[in-house]
This record gives C-alpha cells, sequence and structure tokens, in this order.
C-alpha cells in the first residue's frame, strides 16, 4: 500500500511539472493561450508582436500594452497583416476569442510561423 501511495504521489508531481511546462515553454506554435500564458510570452519573447483585431468603438474601450489594432472586419485586414514579420512571434485578441481564432487561422495559411490567440479575449484581460 505504501509503495502505491509513493507511485501515485511521483506520478501527480511529474504530470504537474509537465503541465508547468506545457504552460510557459513547449507551446504549439498556433495555441491558442489563457490570460496567464499570454504573460508569460510577453515576458519571455520581446519580439511579440500583439494585434487587436476587435472594431473602433471596441478599442475606444482600451487595448493591451503595445498593441496594434488591424480591424479582421475591414477588407485592409490582409494588407494589414502583410507588414508584420511572419518569422516574429504574435499575440492576437478580440473581444472574446471568436475573431482573433479566425485571424490565427488566416495568419497562420499566411505563412506565420508562430500565432498564439488570446482565447478569452480583451473582455476577461488582467
Amino acid at each position: 500500500m505504501r509503495y502505491l501511495i509513493t507511485l501515485f504521489t511521483i506520478t501527480t508531481l511529474i504530470s504537474c511539472q509537465a503541465q508547468e511546462q506545457k504552460d510557459t515553454k513547449d507551446l504549439d506554435p498556433f495555441a491558442d493561450i489563457s490570460n496567464e500564458q499570454a504573460h508569460e510570452i510577453m515576458k519571455a519573447k520581446a519580439d511579440l508582436q500583439i494585434i487587436d483585431v476587435r472594431q473602433n468603438a471596441e478599442v475606444a474601450g482600451g487595448m493591451i500594452d503595445g498593441a496594434v489594432q488591424m480591424d479582421i472586419s475591414k477588407p485592409k485586414f490582409y494588407e494589414q497583416i502583410e507588414t508584420l514579420d511572419k518569422t516574429k512571434p504574435v499575440l492576437v485578441y478580440c473581444a472574446a476569442g471568436g475573431r482573433s481564432k479566425t485571424a490565427q487561422e488566416i495568419m497562420q495559411e499566411a505563412g506565420f510561423t508562430e500565432v498564439y490567440n488570446l482565447k478569452n479575449g480583451y473582455g476577461r484581460w488582467k
């Protein structure tokens, strides 16, 4: 019995450590990320490009520091993303995560190598 408890404890600790690494280092380059993961990425990647895909009225209520607005509902969105460096990481967000997910997919198809989607959007940003 003691052996089983020890084995369970070790397994739990290893899986927790693996999850911790997943949260900050070994993310899929096209992951949907949490606020906590976004903060970590912002600290770790000095060359991070932050893109806000919301409309003007939404942006008037605030933006993440360092973000650039590129409204996904405008035809010029495609031209605007072409001004970004496709080899540098991108964090994309909208109000709740839906439009930014679409933007992430568009950017992946356009040849970007690393685009993170803030899954809960600006509405839950802290």
